[in-house]
C-alpha cells in the first residue's frame, strides 16, 4: 500500500497525469472511492431546469459564498445553493473535495476528486458558480497572526474531535501527526479562503458547522475580514435546522432568543408541549419527527431507582456528563481546562464529602460512539477505589436520567441540557461550562475554581435555601420552550437522510408559494437577514 501511495504521489506531481487518466479511463467507471457525487451529478440537470424559471423572475439578491467539504455536505449545499439562486442571490459554491479529514490522501487521488467534483457540479453553471479551493491561486503572504492562533486552536479541536478525547499528547507520534496534518490543511484553507474573499468580496459567507475542520477556519477567515458569516447544523428532528449569524452554531448562542422571546409569558399550550417532550424522554420514546432515543430505558420511578442504586437519606448530587469529542462541547471551558479536568477534580472533592451522595450520569450517547473515551473511565482514573457514596451510571446501564433528575437535590452540568431540565424541576444547578442556558438567572455560574468550590460549599451547606423560586422555574420552562421549539427553524432537508427528504420536498415544492410561506424566513436568515418571529 505504501508503494502504491508513493507512486500515486509521484504521478500526482506530474502535469496532466490525473487529467489524462480521468478522461481516458476513470471518468466513466463506477466510483469505488468513498468520495462519491455520482447520485448528485445524475440529479442536478433536472434540478437546475426546475429552478431556472424562479431565478429568472427573482429580484437581485446578495453575493453569497457557500463553502462545503466532505461529499455529504457538498450534496446538500448544491441544492441549498439552488434555492438561494432561485431567490435571486448570486451564489458561488467553494468546495474542498476531501473525504478523510484525519489522514493524508495521495496527490493523484486528490486531483481526481477535484475533477470528479467539477464534473458533478458542472450542471449548476447557469445558476451557481463552482470554484474548487485547489484552483484558488494562493499568494505567498503569511497568514495574519490572529488567524495563525485560530488555526492552532481549531486544529487542536479537530484532533480532539477525531480522537474522541480531550487529551492530545504532542509527544505521542500519532497524536502529533494528526495535529500537524490539521494545521497543514487548515492553513491551506485559510490561505485559499483569504485570497478568494479579498478578491471577490462576498456579502455573506455560508458555512456548515463553523467550528471544526476547514469549516471552522473558513468561518474565522470571514469574521477576520469583517464579512458576515452564517453557520448551520441539524438537531435530531427532521424538517428543522439550527442557525447562527456571526458565530459558530455549535456554540449555541441564544442571547437574541432570550431578548426577543423570553419576556413573553408561558401559555398552557407551551407548557404542555414542553411537558410532552420531557415525558417522551422520560418514557424512552421517540418524539416528533425524530428517530432518536434520548434514553434507552423508560422511567422506573424515583424510589425504584433509589433502591437500585442503594441510595440512602443523604442528599444526592447528580453530575451529568457530555460525550467527549462532540463538537457541541469543544471550546466550552471556563475555569477548567477540559471537561475531564472538571470531572476529575469534582469527584476528588466529593470523595471527601461523605455527608452527601454523588451520582455521575455518563451520557447515554456514549453508546453511539464506543471509540470515545468514556466519562466512566475518567472517574475511575481519578478514583481507582470508588467510595461507596459515589455512583457511576454507565451509558448502557438501565437507569433513566429523568428519574435521577427527580432524585437529585443538586445538579452539576458542563454543557448538557440535563442541567436546564434539572433547573426546570426547581433544583439548584451549578453550571461549569459555557452552555447556552448559563447566565440566565436559573443556574449558579462560577468563573474560577475558587468560586466553584465556594459554590459547592455554600449550596451543600444549605440546599433548601438554594432551591429555585417560582419565578425562576417559570423562566426555565419559558427558556426551554424557546430553545426546543423556536431556536430550530423550519427547513426541508436535514443532512442525515438528505435524499429521502429531497424526495418529500422537491425543489419545485420548496420554491412554490406554499413552500416559501413555510421556509422563506429560514432561507432569508441563511443569507444574513434578521430573524422574523411569527
Amino acid at each position: 500500500m505504501a508503494k502504491t501511495n508513493t507512486l500515486r504521489d509521484l504521478l500526482g506531481d506530474l502535469p496532466f497525469t490525473a487529467e489524462i487518466d480521468w478522461m481516458l479511463r476513470s471518468k466513466n467507471r463506477p466510483r469505488k472511492d468513498h468520495y462519491n457525487l455520482a447520485r448528485l451529478q445524475k440529479s442536478l440537470p433536472e434540478a437546475v431546469e426546475a429552478v431556472k424559471p424562479y431565478a429568472a423572475k427573482a429580484p437581485k439578491g446578495k453575493k453569497v459564498l457557500f463553502f462545503a467539504t466532505l461529499h455529504y455536505w457538498v450534496e446538500q449545499s448544491a441544492y441549498l445553493g439552488l434555492v438561494l439562486a432561485g431567490l435571486g442571490h448570486d451564489v458561488t459554491l467553494l468546495t474542498l473535495p476531501y473525504s478523510e479529514w484525519h489522514k493524508q490522501k495521495d496527490k493523484f487521488t486528490q486531483r481526481q476528486r477535484v475533477l470528479h467534483t467539477k464534473d458533478a457540479l458542472a450542471a449548476l453553471s447557469p445558476l451557481i458558480k463552482h470554484v474548487s479551493m485547489f484552483d484558488v491561486q494562493r499568494s505567498t503572504f503569511n497568514v495574519p497572526s490572529a488567524l495563525q492562533t485560530d488555526i492552532k486552536e481549531g486544529s487542536l479541536w479537530d484532533a480532539q474531535y477525531t480522537l474522541m478525547r480531550e487529551e492530545v499528547d504532542m509527544n505521542d507520534p500519532s497524536d502529533r501527526a494528526l495535529y500537524d496534518l490539521r494545521v497543514q490543511r487548515n492553513t491551506f484553507a485559510a490561505q485559499a479562503a483569504l485570497e478568494w474573499m479579498q478578491a471577490n468580496k462576498p456579502d455573506v459567507v455560508l458555512i456548515p458547522n463553523g467550528l471544526i475542520l476547514e469549516m471552522g477556519i473558513v468561518f474565522r477567515v470571514a469574521r477576520h475580514l469583517g464579512i458576515d458569516a452564517v453557520t448551520y447544523e441539524f438537531n435530531d428532528q427532521r424538517e428543522q435546522i439550527w442557525l447562527a449569524q456571526n458565530s459558530s452554531i455549535m456554540q449555541q448562542e441564544t442571547d437574541y432568543l432570550v431578548e426577543a422571546r423570553c419576556g413573553l409569558p408561558v401559555t398552557d399550550e407551551m407548557f404542555e408541549r414542553v411537558a410532552d417532550l420531557e415525558n417522551a424522554r422520560r418514557g424512552a420514546r421517540v418524539w416528533g419527527k425524530s428517530k432518536r432515543l434520548w434514553q434507552y430505558v423508560s422511567s422506573q420511578g424515583a424510589e425504584t431507582t433509589r433502591n437500585m442504586l442503594g441510595l440512602d437519606s443523604r442528599p444526592v448530587v447528580m453530575l451529568a456528563a457530555n460525550v467527549l469529542g462532540d463538537s457541541l462541547t469543544l471550546g466550552r471551558d471556563i475555569f477548567a481546562t477540559s471537561m475531564t479536568e472538571w470531572i476529575t477534580k469534582t469527584v476528588q472533592y466529593f470523595a471527601r464529602r461523605t455527608d452527601v451522595q454523588l451520582v455521575i450520569r455518563v451520557h447515554p450517547g456514549e453508546k453511539l460512539v464506543p471509540q470515545a473515551k468514556s466519562m466512566g473511565t475518567v472517574v475511575r482514573d481519578a478514583l481507582p477505589e470508588l467510595p461507596s457514596h459515589i455512583h457511576v451510571i454507565g451509558a448502557l446501564d438501565k437507569i433513566n436520567t429523568y428519574d435521577l433528575i427527580e432524585i437529585a437535590d443538586v445538579g452539576l452540568a458542563y454543557t448538557t441540557t440535563v442541567g436546564l431540565e434539572t433547573a426546570m424541576n426547581g433544583r439548584p444547578v451549578i453550571s461549569c461550562g459555557q452552555t447556552h442556558y448559563r447566565g440566565r438567572g436559573i443556574t449558579i455560574d462560577p468563573n474560577t475554581w475558587d468560586e466553584y468550590y465556594a459554590a459547592l460549599e455554600k449550596v451543600l451547606g444549605d440546599i433548601p435555601a438554594h432551591q429555585l423560586n417560582e419565578k425562576q422555574i417559570e423562566f426555565a420552562w419559558n427558556y426551554a420552550y424557546r430553545f426546543f421549539f423556536e431556536y430550530p427553524r423550519p427547513f426541508p432537508w436535514r443532512l442525515m437522510n438528505f435524499w429521502d427528504d429531497l424526495a418529500e420536498h422537491p425543489l419545485e415544492s420548496v420554491l412554490s408559494d406554499e413552500g416559501m410561506a413555510r421556509f422563506k424566513d429560514t432561507f432569508d436568515f441563511l443569507v444574513g437577514e434578521p430573524f422574523t418571529w411569527r
